[in-house]
Order: C-alpha cells, then structure tokens, then sequence
C-alpha cells in the first residue's frame, strides 16, 4: 500500500490528536517539511512564520525530500543542510528526521553508474553536508540511516531489484564508535536466502534504534519497551554503539 504524504499525514493526526506532545511535534514537522519542499531558508523570515521547535525541550522536525516524485539527487543535501542549521539554532530541536524518496529502483537500477549510484552519491554529500553544517556539534550527533525494506538478491527481468527483506543500516556521526560492521551475514547462497529470493535478516533494526536512544539520548529501558518499541522486548539493545 502506497500513501501520499497529505494521507500520511492525515492518518498521524488521527494517530496523535489524543497526544499533546506529539501532536504538537507532528505540527512542527509539516512547517519544517513544507518548508524544505518550498526551497525556504531558516535564515529567511519570510520563509517561515512560526520557529520549527518552540522550546529548548528535544523536539522531533521531519523534513521531506518530496513525495509526489523522485528528488534530484542532490536535494537531500539542501535538506541536510537546513536540518542542521535548524539544529543548531537557539533552542532548536535536538532530532532531526530527514525522508529521502527515489530509492525504488525496480528498474535499470545500475552498478557503479545508474540511477542507484546517483542516489547514493547525494546520500555521500548529504552526510557530508550534515556535518559541515553542525560544526563542532557534529562531536555529539549521531546520524541513523535506515530503509523500510530491502531489496531482491538478483535482478528482475528489467534489470532491476524489487521489493525484499533484508537490507543494511548506517550509524554515522562523532558520538558514534565507528570503524565497524555489525553483522552475521547469511550468504548469497540460494540455500540462505530467504524464501530464495530475499536476503535473510539476521538483527531487528529496533535494536539499533533502542541503543541510540539509549546510549545516547538517555531514554530509559521503560519507555522504549513500552511506549516507543512496545511488545519488543525480543530486540535487545546492543551495547557499545556510542562513544562513552
């Protein structure tokens, strides 16, 4: 099933109009989001009529990279770039939450040339952009960049990936332990693919999020177990993800 983002909306409104604080945050991610849309600048009064986080409390912004069609490569970057100086304005909000689109490369998908490379070079300069944009902030920030699924092990007919389970995440930034890959890979093998057509996942990315949010924001075990990741208890933190 496949949502615009004005039914996306619509439907976390719903979600959270019981919810005070989410409720407000949702608020202050469709003026960031419009705003990045729109090709505004934080910098530019004209260009936003209310502050994205109204308080020094940490305060969750969602910048879009467009829904109705794939964005220019190089669009996250800009993004990227008005997340952080968002960020590191006074009182500015201490979580970013950047949605890059055209990753849905169901066809001529490429190798080291393609569409598939030009989305993973803007990716390369929005990471870049990040943290040029932070400064000496980028020190304590700690970057996740993760997908909704994987995709296929061999190529479709219109040489191409569709659709499938297993996929990587990365862990970026300065507070992070870097300099590692964190996996128990399953193989290429027709035998330990899943359903043989799927890369077999073997860690539930919940975990990953739980040790950010953890390590690193201060979250305690309580509120991730029950009120953020409920019925989650099989996906146990990892440890050691940021620097101490």
């Amino acid at each position: 099933m496949h949502w615009s983002t004005q039914e996306l909306l619509s439907r976390l409104a719903d979600l959270y109009s019981k919810d005070d604080w989410f409720s407000a945050r949702l608020s202050e991610a469709v003026q960031t989001g419009k705003l990045a849309v729109e090709g505004g600048s934080p910098a530019d009064p004209q260009a936003m009529t209310e502050p994205a986080a109204a308080s020094a409390q940490p305060a969750m912004t969602a910048a879009q990279d467009t829904a109705a069609r794939p964005a220019p490569p190089d669009r996250v970057g800009g993004v990227a770039r008005m997340a952080a100086t968002l960020m590191r304005s006074e009182g500015g909000p201490e979580v970013a939450v950047i949605e890059a689109s055209g990753w849905d490369t169901h066809a001529n998908q490429g190798g080291a040339r393609g569409a598939l490379a030009q989305r993973l070079a803007g990716l390369d300069k929005a990471l870049r952009a990040l943290k040029d944009q932070l400064g000496p902030l980028w020190q304590q920030t700690a970057v996740l960049v993760v997908t909704e699924f994987g995709r296929t092990a061999a190529m479709n007919g219109t040489r191409g990936t569709d659709h499938g389970t297993g996929g990587c995440a990365f862990l970026a930034g300065g507070a992070v332990r870097g300099g590692r890959v964190i996996a128990d890979w399953p193989g290429l093998a027709r035998s330990a693919l899943l359903d043989n057509r799927d890369l077999r996942p073997t860690l539930d990315l919940r975990s990953v999020f739980k040790a950010v949010l953890d390590e690193h924001l201060r979250v305690d075990a309580k509120t991730l177990a029950t009120r953020i990741f409920p019925d989650s208890s099989g996906a146990r933190p990892l440890q050691g993800l940021i620097r101490a």
